[in-house]
């Protein structure tokens, strides 16, 4: 059969591989959602599912509500017999590749936490090793069950053959990992500065910010915009020059030249004017500042850079708005540089 008419699946099996034993000694996959009962029983369309994990789960944001029952709709489904499955364990670090050999089944006997089960016949299991780094990436997806389609030739030929490991040196698909998990972990904090400080809660994190660079800070109380959100100075007074007035935007567009000329029209002589936003600038905005040696843009990218380059800094509050972890990742190293 053409590898395009073969569907890949992926699972796990919770996030310390707890159901590890129950897959491979039952020769079967599973997933939890233990109260929705016996999905057979729902209409064969997506909105009965939606309706059942709502009723099911109420506090679940509609967002979530949409995710869950597609995972659950598709196992019931979509998932065909003959098709391949990928588990990645994290008991073995092994990663297992079977063919589904039935039907979906409710069974809450077995296995109380994974009562949505598929039977599955193992064929191999092979060492992560000898994958891609980019089949890993897609394979490690946050959803407990998902469709394998940009590395899902990789796997079947895991499966057809032996597999020869991709040479790291020559793994582009390294790269590509270590991009992704960096432009995720962008977007999550500008998504959560933008969902969570809305309005002039964002000064007094960018003042806090300005805080962790040696910067002493006044901030405008909250009411109708005056221009200037932040007063930040070097000494405890604020007589010692420079003195930066900074105006914040936590909207998301396009912040425009008539903004930033009305900010730098309340900037004093010898004094400096700063601009922080979610968003970006226009080229106007762009240019005009560039004329003005006392003034300074600062767009979403360029905060998460700062935010990045001070977080140690943070107070508990603003590490636990912004939860990160320090992790290391692969950089391959251009050997034809000296």
């Amino acid at each position: 059969m053409p590898n395009d008419e073969i569907t890949v699946w992926g699972i796990h099996g919770g996030k310390t591989g707890d159901a590890d034993t129950h897959f491979l000694k039952n020769n079967c996959i599973g997933l939890g959602w233990a109260s929705m009962g016996d999905l057979s029983k729902l209409d064969t369309d997506r909105e009965a599912f939606k309706s059942a994990v709502r009723e099911k789960y109420p506090e679940k944001t509609a967002g979530a509500v949409s995710n869950n029952a597609g995972q659950l709709f598709r196992f019931v489904h979509e998932m065909k017999n003959g098709d391949i499955v990928i588990y990645p364990s994290k008991r073995d670090r092994q990663i297992h590749i079977g063919k589904i050999a039935g039907d979906y089944k409710y069974d809450s006997k077995k296995e109380p936490g994974y009562p949505h089960v598929r039977p599955v016949k193992w064929l191999k299991e092979i060492s992560r090793t000898k994958f891609s780094q980019g089949a890993l990436y897609e394979i490690g997806s946050a959803m407990s069950f998902f469709q394998v389609k940009t590395y899902a030739d990789e796997f079947l030929s895991a499966l057809e053959g032996e597999i020869q490991p991709t040479p790291v040196k020559k793994d582009v698909t390294v790269v590509e990992v270590s991009k992704n998990i960096e432009e995720n972990t962008r977007d999550f904090i500008l998504k959560q500065l933008a969902q969570e400080l809305k309005g002039h809660p964002l000064s007094d994190f960018v003042a806090h910010l300005l805080e962790t660079m040696e910067y002493k800070t006044r901030i405008s109380p909250e009411g109708p915009d005056g221009g200037i959100d932040i007063i930040a100075h070097k000494d405890e007074l604020g007589f010692v020059p420079p003195i930066v007035k900074v105006q914040v935007k936590s909207s998301e567009g396009s912040i425009g030249d008539p903004i930033v000329s009305a900010l730098y029209g309340k900037v004093a002589s010898g004094e400096y004017g700063l601009l922080v936003t979610l968003g970006k600038f226009t080229s106007q905005a762009i240019n005009f500042a560039k004329s003005k040696s006392n003034l300074r843009l600062i767009d979403g990218d360029e905060l998460v850079s700062l935010i990045l380059e001070h977080y140690e800094q943070f107070n508990s509050m603003y590490k636990g708005l912004l939860p990160l972890k320090k992790v290391y990742i692969p950089e391959l190293i251009d050997e034809t540089e000296e």
